[in-house]
């Protein structure tokens, strides 16, 4: 159990350093294809997490979490979160600012939440066209590895659960309203002009607070039930 445990660990480790990259990605497509070219310029319309690590949010505090509880460590644990380098926009680019931030800003949450369907559609395939698939899957859901069971579909099966889990956890924690997640940019962009200045000035140290605390509460909250909608698909799938 305890080798199984650890292999879907780092597929999780692995899957969350490609998901942060896609919606990094994503905004600097988006940003790009309305007219802002900062962060093609920097090269950050690419996959390669190279450009996109963050040592810290992408690699330290993800690995903390993930493989911390091996070790004892859980004091983090039950709280998958993790950033990347965050892609450079110059609104005034832009045709329409205000609207054209918010399609940057959502671009990234909104590759999340399509990846977490592709993986949730790969594991229906699975379910209906592997031999075994529906068996493999339940108790992979479990934290189990079933016994006897083709490796290739086992670890497509690992792959396509931890994708869920990962891009879900991305999509809640990202729209946050917690300088500087993307949910922020989203409430700043319909705050009145007084409001902004006030909400600009909010220090790092409570931002930071505030995603551990409120963001891992909410988190919790939001995180059960969208899973929730996934193992009903694949269960009644």
């Amino acid at each position: 159990m305890q080798s199984a445990e650890f292999t879907i660990a780092v597929f999780k480790f692995v899957l969350l350093i490609f998901s942060l990259s896609v919606h990094e990605c994503s905004h600097a497509w988006m940003a790009s294809r309305l007219g802002d070219q900062t962060a093609r310029l920097q090269g950050r319309v690419t996959l390669n997490p190279m450009y996109h690590i963050d040592p810290v949010g992408t690699l330290i505090m993800p690995a903390i979490i993930i493989f911390g509880p091996f070790i004892g460590f859980t004091l983090f644990s039950g709280i998958l979160i993790g950033w990347a380098k965050p892609t450079p926009v110059i609104s005034r680019n832009f045709t329409k600012i205000r609207r054209d931030e918010n399609l940057v800003t959502l671009a990234g949450p909104v590759s999340n939440l399509v990846l977490a369907a592709i993986a949730t559609v790969l594991l229906l395939v699975v379910i209906h066209a592997a031999p075994g698939g529906r068996e493999i899957v339940n108790f992979t859901l479990h934290g189990a590895l079933l016994p006897g069971s083709s490796p290739s579909v086992q670890a497509i099966v690992l792959l396509g659960i931890a994708a869920v889990e990962i891009n879900l956890a991305l999509l809640v924690f990202n729209l946050l309203p917690i300088p500087p997640l993307d949910g922020s940019q989203l409430l700043r962009n319909i705050l009145p002009y007084n409001a902004v200045q006030s909400y600009d000035r909010i220090p790092l140290w409570i931002s930071w607070l505030l995603m551990i605390v409120v963001g891992g509460y909410i988190m919790r909250l939001l995180l059960a039930p969208a899973f929730a909608v996934v193992l009903f698909v694949l269960t009644r799938g």
